[in-house]
Formats: C-alpha cells, sequence, structure tokens
C-alpha cells in the first residue's frame, strides 16, 4: 500500500466543489483540506447537504474538484484523464455501497472476484479463501445475490471491495439498508478489516454508531470540515452531531 505525506494515503488540499453558476450555483465544498491516514478507519459525518458524499466522491476519483487538490496513493488525481483514472481506481480503491450493488447472474464466488477477473488477475495463493472464511461466507459461495439476505449481499460487497486488497476502501452508507443486528455485525466486519489487514477505510454514514467504529470522525456543515473527534462513543458522537446540525 502506497503512503505519502507523513502515512497518509489520500491527500485533500483547499478543496471546492460548485454545481451550477451564477445566482443558482451550489458550493457543496468550500475550501475542504483532509489527510486520510494509512491503516486507520475515518468517518464522514453531517446532516443532509452538508457535502459528505461529494467529498468522498472526490477523494475517490469519482468527482473532480472545481479547485483544490487530490492526492491517492502519492498520484495527484485532480488532473489525471478517464482512462488514469480508471486504472488508479482498479489498482488502489475498494467501494461499498448502502444497497451492495451486486450482479444479480454472477453467484457470490464470482461477485466477489469480479474486479481481479475484470483485471485479468488471480488472487494471491490463499487471500480469497482467507477472505471468504473472514467475512463467513464459505458455504454461500455458490448462492445467487437473490438467495442471500441483505447481511450475507453485504457481506459479499465487502470481500469484493477487499479481494485487489485496495490502498483505500471507501463506504457509503455501508449499513443503510441493513436492520441493528445486521449492521453491528457488518461494522465490526470493516472494523476488523482495519485491525487484521491495515485497510485504510473512509466511511460517510449518518449513523452515529457506525461512526463509532472510526479512528476518527469529520463533521462536515455547509461544505467544511466544522468539527473532528477522535474515537469515540456513539453517545459523544451523536451529541457533536445534534450541535452541528443546529448550527
Amino acid at each position: 500500500m502506497s503512503e505519502s505525506h507523513n502515512g497518509a494515503v489520500v491527500v485533500a488540499r483547499d478543496v471546492t466543489r460548485r454545481y451550477g453558476e451564477g445566482e443558482t450555483a451550489v458550493d457543496a465544498l468550500r475550501g475542504v483540506s483532509v489527510n486520510i491516514a494509512a491503516g486507520e478507519a475515518t468517518a464522514v459525518m453531517g446532516p443532509s447537504g452538508s457535502g459528505k458524499s461529494t467529498l468522498m466522491h472526490i477523494l475517490a476519483g469519482l468527482d473532480k474538484p472545481t479547485s483544490g487538490d487530490v492526492e491517492l496513493a502519492g498520484t495527484a488525481i485532480t488532473q489525471l484523464g478517464d482512462n488514469a483514472l480508471t486504472k488508479l481506481r482498479r489498482d488502489h480503491i475498494g467501494f461499498v455501497f448502502q444497497f451492495f450493488n451486486l450482479l444479480p447472474m454472477l453467484d457470490a464466488k464470482e461477485n466477489i472476484l469480479l474486479p481481479l477477473t475484470i483485471a485479468g488477475e488471480k488472487p494471491a495463493d490463499g487471500w480469497f479463501e482467507q477472505l471468504v472464511a473472514d467475512v463467513g461466507l464459505t458455504d454461500r459461495l455458490s448462492h445467487r445475490p437473490a438467495e442471500l439476505s441483505g447481511g450475507q449481499q453485504q457481506r459479499v460487497a465487502i470481500a469484493r471491495a477487499l479481494v485487489s486488497k485496495p490502498t483505500v476502501l471507501f463506504a457509503d452508507e455501508p449499513t443503510g439498508n441493513l436492520d441493528s443486528s445486521t449492521s453491528h455485525e457488518i461494522l465490526e466486519l470493516l472494523r476488523r478489516s482495519v485491525d487484521e489487514y491495515r485497510q485504510t477505510i473512509v466511511m460517510v454514514t449518518h449513523d452515529a454508531r457506525a461512526a463509532a467504529m472510526a479512528h476518527r470522525v469529520l463533521f462536515l456543515a455547509d461544505g467544511e470540515i466544522v468539527r473532528e473527534l477522535g474515537e469515540s462513543s456513539a453517545h459523544d458522537i451523536l451529541s457533536v452531531m445534534e450541535e452541528v446540525s443546529a448550527a
């Protein structure tokens, strides 16, 4: 895993994002600077419209800032062309989404291996078997998504995101479509990937319990980072979230 800037694998400097022009323009981000530390989980919270999803998309190279710079794994990505960006995302980024985004015609094994299949690669010896065991899917590999519970589908999505050993895993509301018991299991799984694999995670969430699994919580409001907490309880995170939302 590549690192830069004193252990940061993602670095954003003075990032702005404006949508539209003139009087109808919307400033989704207003000069955000952040370092994402290697081997840690960072949660991003904020009220609706605060810019948290925009920030994640820009850090992941899915959107370009209006101004400012972003580095990922030591590469300045802001000016990269589409082909170079696609390759960088394939080599360095894993994604987990709220609605799983599995291909219904593929079984669990095929869905997990999809990033490597597209790249024409195979997992390192023993890695696939270890990963599948760690996420609890060894006896579900031949099942298609429709034959799996929501929690099992999200486990497949997490394994798919981790199978290529990405520099950063971006998770967008990864528990937003799950019940509380299943959410807890998924959050434990994500935290274990940090503790055991030294996986770097950036997670956008509205759930204080989800943010409590992170080493650091960033709070956005009106396109700016307005507060930051270290590892904290869900109660403390919720208190800050209420302050930020009321400001």
